[in-house]
Formats: C-alpha cells, sequence, structure tokens
C-alpha cells in the first residue's frame, strides 16, 4: 500500500496522477502503480517487476525503481540537480537546528534569571514549557498553511518571525516579557522541523529517504545539547543575555540561507505538464505571488486545513505519535533538569555544565552516523529475504534496538543521580538514551513517510507534536515528581513507560500493513 504512495511527489495522492502525467509513458509505470498501490509493498529491484512493468524508470545503476516515477517537466523538483537538491536539504537541515537550540538554552539560563528576577528555577522555567507547547502547535499550522500557500512563502515568513523574536529574547527586561518572546519564538522556528519531511519527499526519491531524513534528524536531535553546551561557556564569563544575542544571529544565518537558496518544492502531480504554473521569478516565489496565483491548481483553503485531522484519523499516525510522546518525554525531562542536578549535587559551574553537554552531543552524533548506513542495511537485508519488496513496517525494526537503549538509560541513571555516582556515567548513559532517540526518530519518520508520502507534511508535524507535548509535559512535572518521589523512583516509573511504549512498535510491525489496507490512504485533493 505504500507504494501507491510512490507515484506521487510530496504531499499528492492518487493512482490516476500517474495516468494524468505521463501520457506516453503511462502504460509501463501506471501498470506498475496499479499493481503495487494497494497492496502496502514498494518493488526496488527493476529484475523483480513483472512483464508489464517494462519501461518504468530506475536510478543511474539500472536496478534501483524509482519512487516516485518522476514527469517529464524539467521543473519537477524530482529532475532538479543533485547539487540543488542538497543545498536545500543542507539549508532546511539548518532552520530545523534552531527551534530546540534556542528552547534549550533556556535550561542553563534559568540559573542567573532565577537570581535576577528573583524567582524560583521552577518559575523560571515556565517559559521552555509555553515554548515547547507552542513548537507543536506552531507545526500544524506550518502544514496546513504550506498546503495551501506554498512551502517557500511560509518558511521566508515563519523564519522572519523567528528572527524578530530572538532578538525580543535577547533584549527581554522583565520574565514576563522574555516568556512572551520565548512562547512566539517557538510558534514560529519550528517550521522547517514540522515541515522537512515535505520538502525530502518532494525532492528525493523513496530508495534515498532514510539517509536525506537522518541528516535533517541529525540537527534536530543534537540541537538541545548545543544550545546548553554553548550557553554554559557564554554565562560562565558574560551575562545571560549575550546567549540569545548568539541565538539571534544564528536565526539570522537562518533568514539569510533561506532567502539566498530556497525554492518552491510544491508540484501538483494531479494535473498534466501544460497545465503545471511555469516558475517566473524566484523573488515572486519568495514572497508567494507566483503561489498564490495558482493555488486554484492544488486546494481550498478549507481542504488545507482539513490535512492534519485526516492524518492523525489514520491509526499508524497516532500510534507513532503515543510511541514518540512516550519516549521524547524522558529525553526532554532529563535534558531540561540535568543542569539543576548536577549544579546542586555535584556543585558543577556553568564551564563543568559545559563540558558535560558534550556527552549527549556525541551521543546525536554517533546515533546520527550509525544510524547513515544502519537504516539502508536493514532494508537492503530485508529485500534480500523478501525478493526485492520492501513494506513500510520494515523501517520499524531498528526501533527494536533503540528501544532497549533508552530504557536502560534512563534506569541507570536514576541510580546515579540518586546514589552520586561518577558523573562521567552519568554523560555515558545521557549519551546512549540520545543515541537510541536519534535511531528511533529516524526509523518512525521514514515508516510514516513510506506508509502515507501523500501526507508528508502532516506525519511530520504529529511527529512534532508528539515530541514537544512530551517535552511540555515532561518539564512542567519533573522536578516536583523526582522531588516527592526521589530520582531512582522517578526514573524507574518513566522506565517502564518507555519499555511499555515499545509494545507500539511490536503491534505496527504485526498489524500495521492489516491496518493501513483497512484504513485506506489520506485522500486529500492534491
Amino acid at each position: 500500500m505504500s507504494d501507491k504512495g510512490s507515484s506521487s511527489g510530496g504531499s499528492r495522492g492518487a493512482v490516476k496522477a500517474e495516468e494524468v502525467i505521463l501520457g506516453g509513458e503511462k502504460n509501463a509505470q501506471s501498470h506498475y502503480v496499479d499493481t503495487y498501490w494497494e497492496n502496502g509493498a514498494h518493488v526496488l529491484d527493476v529484475h523483480q517487476l513483472q512483464a508489464g512493468d517494462a519501461g518504468v524508470k530506475t536510478a543511474s545503476d539500472g536496478v534501483m525503481v524509482l519512487i516516485p516515477q518522476p514527469s517529464s517537466d524539467p521543473n519537477d523538483p524530482l529532475n532538479w540537480s543533485p547539487i540543488k537538491k542538497h543545498i536545500i536539504l543542507t539549508v532546511i537541515s539548518i532552520v530545523a537546528f534552531m527551534p530546540d537550540f534556542g528552547s534549550s538554552m533556556g535550561i542553563v539560563t534559568l540559573l542567573p534569571q532565577a537570581l535576577q528576577w528573583m524567582k524560583s528555577q521552577n518559575t523560571i522555567q515556565h517559559n521552555l514549557v509555553g515554548n515547547l507547547f507552542c513548537l507543536g502547535s506552531g507545526g500544524l499550522f506550518t502544514v496546513w498553511l504550506s498546503a495551501y500557500f506554498g512551502r517557500l512563502p511560509v518558511l521566508v515568513l515563519f523564519t522572519s518571525v523567528a528572527l524578530a523574536t530572538a532578538a525580543w529574547c535577547a533584549a527581554a527586561t522583565s520574565f514576563e516579557s522574555y516568556m512572551a518572546a520565548r512562547i512566539l519564538n517557538g510558534f514560529f522556528s519550528i517550521v522547517a522541523q514540522a515541515g522537512g519531511l515535505m520538502f525530502i519527499q518532494d525532492i528525493f526519491f523513496f530508495h534515498e529517504h532514510p539517509r536525506k531524513i537522518n541528516i535533517w534528524s541529525g540537527a534536530i536531535i543534537v540541537s538541545p545539547y548545543l544550545g546548553p553546551l554553548i550557553t554554559a561557556f557564554i554565562i560562565n564569563k558574560l551575562k545571560w543575555p549575550v546567549a540569545f544575542w548568539v541565538f539571534t544571529a544564528f536565526t539570522a544565518l537562518c533568514w539569510l540561507l533561506v532567502v539566498g537558496f530556497m525554492d518552491e518544492t510544491i508540484y501538483n502531480r494531479n494535473i498534466p505538464r501544460e497545465r503545471q504554473p511555469v516558475p517566473k521569478s524566484r523573488l515572486l516565489r519568495l514572497v508567494g505571488v507566483e503561489q498564490w496565483r495558482s493555488r486554484r491548481t492544488r486546494q481550498s483553503f478549507g481542504q488545507a486545513i482539513m490535512r492534519p485531522i485526516i492524518a492523525i484519523s489514520k491509526l499508524p499516525v497516532l500510534l507513532c505519535t503515543i510511541y514518540y510522546f512516550l519516549n521524547f518525554a524522558w529525553i526532554i525531562g532529563v535534558n531540561a533538569t540535568i543542569s539543576i542536578w548536577l549544579t546542586s549535587i555535584y556543585k558543577f559551574t556553568p564551564y563543568n555544565l559545559g563540558m558535560f553537554y558534550f556527552a549527549p552531543t556525541i551521543g546525536s552524533l554517533l546515533g546520527a552516523g550509525v544510524g547513515h548506513w544502519l537504516h539502508d542495511l536493514v532494508g537492503k537485508l530485508y529485500m534480500k529475504r523478501h525478493n526485492g519488496v520492501i513494506t513500510p513496517e520494515a523501517r520499524l525494526l531498528i526501533i527494536w534496538l533503540a528501544s532497549p537503549l533508552m530504557a536502560v538509560s534512563i534506569l541507570v541513571l536514576g541510580f546515579a543521580l540518586e546514589h552520586t555516582w561518577h558523573y562521567m556515567a552519568i554523560a555515558v548513559f545521557c549519551a546512549i538514551q540520545v543515541a537510541g532517540i536519534m535511531i528511533a526518530t529516524v526509523a518512525l519518520n521514514a515508516y510514516l513517510l513510506d506508509a502515507y508520502p501523500e501526507g508528508s507534511g502532516e506525519v511530520g508535524a504529529w511527529i512534532v507534536v508528539g515530541r514537544t507535548l512530551g517535552g511540555f509535559m515532561a518539564t512542567y512535572i519533573e522536578i516536583n515528581w523526582v522531588t516527592k518521589s526521589g530520582l531512582v523512583n522517578a526514573f524507574g516509573a518513566q522506565t517502564g513507560i518507555t519499555a511499555a511504549a515499545g509494545l507500539i512498535i511490536v503491534f505496527l510491525g504485526l498489524f500495521g500493513q492489516k491496518i493501513r489496507q483497512k484504513q485506506g490512504r489520506m485522500t486529500f485533493a492534491m
């Protein structure tokens, strides 16, 4: 059933699309789509195709089937040069880095802010709670606005407001002003995190997805650790607003990259080439004029609003969101409170904190490095055992490794902090926990993108919702929970929740394909 989506681009949809677009190329390729659309399998080895599939386009090796099958239109983003595609991926990854980077800076600055504004650290931490909540809600707005107005103008607008609110964070002179700035920054800075899968689906083929998702996800997962790392070194010598001025400078760089290098990637494969909008002016695309003129070739505003609702109505999307919520909560919970435990128990200085954050940073890079080959290896081994066929559920196999890593790490961290083990033990298991979530993040996104390519933006946004709501909940309750129950009891319960969440992956592995076939695809106007 996932291969049905191979004939669609970033958020498009029906079998008829290939028949409309490909014209003379229709026969072989539409036969391929009709054969594999409903059975939930991608056939990537051209030698495993049926006789009627002769003429299906392949990669340069002549073996790997291209999914989606590109049109003959040079303006089709699938036909763009590799250089242009990877520039867009790089820019999107850098912009996706910024939300959690800025959000996590507040984990460390709360120490001097509590003294300056004469409030408890728990009260100051509420700004992080608001920021995290708006990261999730901003993600949903990102995808439905992008579906109607286009990817590029929404990216430009949200990045512009993110830049303004980053400067506001640095210039705030009261806690109330600072908190308002942080909340708004979270809402607008999330744009490339929530919309990243849209761009990847729009410009890359199926067999390229895991590695591209790994690059984009790597930037996201490492960011909440580099934020505290850099901030700790800054406030060791300078005042806390300097850290947010650095954040403002980084956001300004993102804005320049977006304006300088990004382009519109939305492409409606449900209409013939002669009706496709012809790009004329990049400036007009940056401000959304060209997209506005061609809006009637996509979908109505109401239809765009319904897309996230339709997406979450699919049980696999809901279950993956819940899984991520139950796992990322404790990633954020540990990250948001570790500075408090290290300063109170181990008497760490800001400089010591900065050095400590190298550990989870290394963990995220390790997870990304291993994942660069491991996700493809699992896919190839699966195809080898299934005659060149891969189903979306194959992407979930690697999570059977990631979930135990996260569960064991949380348990050990509880004992290490409770019994004041050497801080290196804490560093090591923080790194392992982060490596686990890095691997799981790529697997979940790849699974949902394989299963619902027509809803690439929507499934990505719901994963962001799961992550940010988990962080919102954990940040709000973690300190009080640990204070009341003790580190071992609190972290032990979190270990149990993480382990139980792994049953969701087992369930999807066993029944995911049947559920997808029964519920059908996401039915969108485009």
